[in-house]
């Protein structure tokens, strides 16, 4: 029986878990164009994470910093859409 390796010690965390989450945060609170950045890089951070086989840490922060900028960019969206119903319709 073959035990696969493990990693020795504490996993490394991941090059962009706190960029990620950073971007994220941003997204939702004042700069919605980041949200698409955050959920890019979230996803690309989680599938390296994922095939790294526990080498690497910062899940927990790239997957909140992931959802964080779906968040960003549904309330982007809302908020231009929103801004074209307003610019379109008047002031009546």
């Amino acid at each position: 029986m073959v035990i696969p390796q493990q990693p020795i010690g504490n996993p490394v965390e991941h090059e962009y878990a706190t960029a990620v989450l950073l971007l994220g945060a941003l997204s939702v609170f004042c700069c919605g164009i980041l949200g698409p950045i955050a959920w890019v890089l979230g996803r690309r951070a989680l599938n390296e994470i994922d095939a790294s086989g526990g080498a690497q840490g910062g899940r927990i922060q790239v997957m909140v910093g992931h959802i964080l900028g779906i968040i960003g960019t549904i309330l982007m969206v809302c908020t231009a859409i929103l801004a074209l119903l307003l610019t379109i319709g008047g002031h009546g």
